[in-house]
Order: structure tokens, then sequence, then C-alpha cells
């Protein structure tokens, strides 16, 4: 990345006034340079810190070397968009946009990220009147809009059934033809980098924890990994087995229920009901470690919470092969389908091409034959001296994603049976301190959905003073945008589930 970024790794912390501050132009031509060569930007976003204008850092991951590189540079009011030969760049253009009133010029798609026009995240900044983004109804969504005979809109959303949280989903149709599907999300307005900002405090854990309530440990762990890092702390290898443990039980309980739920979408009950109540034996096993489902309050900084016996952790292993293997059966007839092939076989294709331009991650981007898993790439914890194999598929269909799961979770059982039954001996947990002054992390970790990434900066106090996270969903989200078109608007429940991203995660 050359002697103008400052040479990173994940999970280890840097001195912040070491990171290069560039002129915009040099800054955007090494994004430029490292996205054609392969590398990505897993983090970008802008701060407000002296000096006037705004602060842009930037985190680029270079997978093949397992290394990140930082820079940074100060913007005004406007800086030219990366977008039209960096298309993975959209979200992050669109959020410095809408937090700190920076347009970036020839943006092709310039909108709203999770705030509508003359709205901003604590009165940071205000949209400008007038703007490309605007619409002639005032506080309305500018929505995509196309003509023709008998092209016609079907809006979905946000408000939806059940317990679904809220987005809108709006198709331009000939027919059943989906010509083109717009997203909109950006309806709760949690505030959780607000409130993480002046921590580590007594309800930091617990914020964390309620980023997206399916993936607590993924970003729990993302969080400690840079807290940790901070503090100079070292959790012990026990802590570390019981951690990675933790992660891989969450993929499995979400892939078996993705599982169930795919089985579902097409009408296939044997397979819908089996994985829907298998995906339990999984959350159990959770439950079992530390007495929530979903993993709560078992992480900790500088370990874990809870113990296991060795008798214990035999029986949940035992348990977790015997769930696996009703799993595996119960996926066997729903693979075995012609019916049900007929419906997943060749639907909502996402091209390698197209989920590498959009910065696809997780089993989005693996199922489109793009072989990206940060276990592997930036490995962290006992990731660094245990390794899980990476799968991928080159279909980029709804048949390649759920068959991907399938496939992570026979990796994941094997792992979590292989840590439970030999658990190393000795303590599961150590003092932690409080985080360095004048410090920066980048914390990235591989939950089920993909890549999760967490960046701390801390201040003279040793408090965070820019926290930022990134949910997988952010960048997928575009993703199921693509599968949609030329599809049939029926098979949008389908693809849907099979990429399964989170409301909450990107609405932060």
């Amino acid at each position: 990345m050359g002697n103008r970024v400052l040479e990173a790794w994940n999970g280890i912390a840097v001195d912040a006034r070491e990171i290069p501050e560039l002129p915009v132009g040099d800054f955007q031509q090494i994004v430029s340079d490292v996205v054609a060569a392969g590398g990505r930007v897993t983090s970008m976003f802008g701060t407000g810190a002296g000096g006037g204008g705004v602060l842009v850092l930037a985190a680029l991951a270079d997978d093949r070397e397992g290394r990140l590189g930082l820079l940074s540079t100060r913007v005004e009011r406007a800086w030219p968009s990366l977008v039209p030969e960096c298309p993975s760049l959209q979200g992050f253009e669109r959020e410095i946009w809408e937090q700190h009133g920076v347009r970036p010029e020839g943006h092709p798609w310039l909108k709203p990220l999770r705030f509508e026009r003359g709205a901003s995240p604590g009165g940071e900044a205000s949209l400008p009147e007038g703007d490309a983004a605007s619409s002639p109804i005032p506080g309305a969504y500018p929505f995509f809009a196309m003509s023709g005979e008998e092209v016609h809109e079907v809006a979905v959303g946000p408000v939806h059934a059940g317990v679904i949280e809220p987005g809108h989903f709006r198709f331009q149709c000939h027919g059943e033809h989906v010509f083109h599907l717009e997203i909109v999300l950006g309806y709760q307005h949690r505030g959780v980098e607000a409130l993480l900002e002046g921590g580590p405090d007594r309800r930091t854990i617990a914020v964390v924890e309620s980023i997206a309530g399916d993936t607590v440990v993924g970003h729990l762990l993302a969080h400690l990994d840079a807290r940790e890092a901070l503090a100079g702390c070292q959790p012990p290898p026990r802590a570390l087995a019981l951690r990675a443990v933790a992660l891989e039980l969450e993929r499995l309980a979400n892939h078996v229920g993705d599982l169930g739920m795919l089985a579902g979408d097409v009408g296939f009950l044997p397979t819908a009901s089996a994985c829907g109540a298998l995906r339990a034996e999984f959350l159990n096993a959770l439950a079992e470690l530390c007495g929530n489902r979903f993993g709560r309050g078992l992480l900790v900084p500088g370990g874990v919470r809870f113990d296991v016996t060795a008798d214990g952790a035999q029986r949940l292993a035992d348990g977790l092969e015997r769930a696996w293997a009703r799993a595996e059966k119960a996926s066997d007839l729903f693979f075995g389908s012609p019916s049900a092939r007929n419906r997943t076989d060749g639907t909502g294709v996402v091209t390698r091409e197209q989920a590498l331009a959009l910065g696809l991650v997780g089993p989005a981007a693996r199922a489109s034959g793009v072989s990206r898993d940060v276990r592997r790439d930036h490995p962290s914890g006992l990731f660094r001296f245990r390794h899980i194999p990476v799968v991928t598929s080159d279909r980029g269909d709804v048949f390649a994603r759920a068959w991907l799961r399938r496939l992570e979770g026979e990796r994941s059982i094997e792992f979590v049976l292989r840590e439970l039954r030999k658990l190393p001996g000795g303590a599961t947990r150590v003092a932690c301190g409080e985080p360095a002054p004048g410090k920066l992390v980048v914390s990235m970790v591989e939950g089920w959905r993909g890549e999760i990434t967490h960046v701390a900066v801390t201040g003279e106090s040793g408090r965070f003073t820019r926290y930022k996270v990134k949910d997988p969903s952010f960048h997928d989200w575009f993703g199921l945008a693509m599968a949609l078109r030329g599809e049939q608007i029926s098979d949008f429940p389908l693809c849907n589930k099979s990429f399964d991203l989170s409301y909450c995660g990107h609405d932060l």
C-alpha cells in the first residue's frame, strides 16, 4: 500500500497521530488504486475532530497479505465521488454526506442512507436545499421511477407483518417481471455510535449487544477485541476457545434457521418445520454456556464470564452432534427435492463481478465466488491458531446461498465439537485495564452474515472520541437489489431470505 499509508493489523492498536493526513487527491488515488488491485475499503467515516473541515479516515484491507492500511484526509463541503469507478464506496460516501454535509460530486445514487432530507444524526448537519437527492415533495424520499406502457410500481413496507423490522421495498415491474428494486432503510435512528462515544462505561456492553439482536456474539467480540487491544490485554487460551465456540454456535443457529425459512418460502414444509425447531438446539447450547439463548452476558473484557466443566462440555458436544445430524437430514430433503430445486436454481443470481463491485461480504459474497472470510484473511483470537476451511460457490443464486449455509455449518460443527472436547485448561478471564489515550484500532470479526468492523478512537482521557460500527448488511443490501433484477416479483421473499440481512444492523 506504500509508505503514505500506515500499516496496521486486525485488532492491533496504533497511535492515531501516526495516521497520514493526505491531500484529497492523493487520498482518493490511493483508495482507488487499492480497490483496483483487489483490495477493498473495510471502513470509511468522517469525524469533526479539530483542525477545521471534516477528517475522513479510511481502513483499507489487503486480504491476501492479511494487512490493513490507514490513511486520512480533510475535506470541506464537497469532494469528487469515487463511486463511478469504485461502486463499493457508495454507502460510505452517502453516510459521510448525510452526517457531515460533505457532498460527493458525481455520486450516481446520492440519496439518504438513513435520514431523510433536512434530518441528520444529532443535528450535526442538514442536507442542503436543492440537492440532487431532494424531492419536490418536502421530506419525501426521491424514489427511482420508470415509465412506459403497463409499467407499474409495487410498494412493500416499511411496516411488515409480525416482528419484522421496518424497511421499504419498491419494485418497478411489468407484470411479474422486476426491472428494478429500490430498498429504503433508516427508520429506527437508534443512535448506537453516539451512545458508545465517551465510553467505555457501564452501559457500553449492553449497547453493543443490541446492535443486531441475532449477532450478539459477533458484534460484542469485535468490540472486545478492540477494547482489549487498546488496553494491552490478552485473554487466556480457555477464554479464546469459548469465545470462538460461541461465535460458531451463533453461526450454526442462524444458518440452520435460514435453511428452514428458505424451505418455508418455497412451501417445502418437512425441512421448514424441522430446521425451525433445530435452530433452538444451537441457541440452547449458548444458553447452556451463559444462561441466555443469544449469548448475552457471556463475553466480558478480558475473557468470558462463565466456564463449563469437562463433563458439561462433553454433554454439550454430544447434544450438538446429534442436533446437527438431524439438521443434515432435514436439509438433505430440501436439496434433494426437484420441486424445491426448481425454485432455487438460477433464481436471484448475483455474479462474481457484481459481488466484487458492490463489496459484498459473508455468505452473499462467497456464494458468488468471492473467497472472503475474516477468520482466514485477518484472523484474531483463537482463529490465529485454529482454522476453518472457507467454502465458495460460483453460481451466485438462491441455491448457492442456501447450499453454502449447509457447507459452512458442517465446518462450524466440526470446529465446535473439537474445541469443546479439547478445551484448554486455565483461567477464563484476566483483568482488563482502561483503554490507552490517543489510539485507534480496527477490529474485524466474521459474523454469520459476514464481516463486522468496529473502529475505536480514543482521546487524551482514554475515552472513545469516535466509535464506528459497520454491520455486514451495510454492504449486502445492494446485493439483494441486484439479485431481483430480471426476476419475478413472487421470488422476492425467497431472494430476501437467501441474504437474510439485518435492518437494525444497518439502521444504527
